[in-house]
């Protein structure tokens, strides 16, 4: 049961290892994260006896629940963010992917010091500048943060992007726009303390060979493993 889940991890870890040779990268640079949303508990075992052990969710009840199923695995967060929702998450994630603004930002703070905890996150960043996608503009990284720098209990570990639907040109775009921000706070040594700038957050089932030859470290492939 579920023996398509094999074949299709297996095609796109070829696939990551094939951009990475057109990039020059290693492909253990990259981390697949398995966005479960659409899958029950058998999909998701089937999956970790494969070797995937991240998994992604959008909705934060569903992110409890199948934590709890599975906690030994490494759960992310990767949808908006509901600062009255953040306590289902916030000490349980591997990674939030989607801060968005500094109110979350400051949510995620005051849940993880309660807690006693370090939460790691990525700040979202709009790179397109299409109105129906989350995430702050670029012009708005620089103090955002500074607002992270100053706070205990958070961790800006990288960004997070989501690509528009269109061609090539303009998706690698999207991507490499990010991977520009983040070598630009890198340069400005904004990335020390509570500040890491690692991670790149980027790329989806139709698009995740794009967004690793631009410099994803987390690709979220979600119809992909599973269909």
């Amino acid at each position: 049961m579920h023996s398509g889940i094999e074949e299709n991890y297996q095609q796109i870890l070829t696939q990551i290892a094939m951009a990475c040779e057109r990039a020059g990268r290693n492909p253990a640079e990259v981390k697949v994260v398995a966005v479960s949303k659409t899958v029950g508990q058998s999909e998701i075992a089937a999956a970790i006896a494969v070797g995937i052990h991240d998994f992604g969710e959008n909705r934060s009840h569903q992110f409890v629940e199948k934590h709890d199923m599975f906690p030994g695995e490494r759960w992310h967060f990767i949808g908006s963010i509901q600062t009255n929702k953040v306590n289902d998450f916030v000490g349980k994630a591997a990674l939030v992917h989607s801060v968005a603004s500094e109110r979350a930002l400051r949510a995620i703070a005051r849940r993880a010091q309660s807690l006693g905890v370090t939460q790691s996150v990525l700040i979202e960043v709009n790179v397109s500048g299409e109105k129906s996608k989350d995430g702050i503009e670029p012009i708005e990284l620089d103090g955002l943060l500074d607002t992270a720098a100053g706070l205990d209990g958070i961790e800006v570990r990288g960004l997070m992007t989501m690509a528009p639907q269109a061609d090539e040109i303009t998706v690698r775009a999207a991507f490499r726009g990010l991977r520009e921000l983040k070598d630009s706070i890198i340069a400005s040594n904004k990335a020390s303390g509570r500040i890491r700038i690692h991670e790149l957050s980027m790329g989806m089932s139709e698009d995740f060979s794009l967004a690793v030859e631009e410099g994803a470290t987390i690709v979220r492939i979600g119809r992909s493993i599973w269909q």
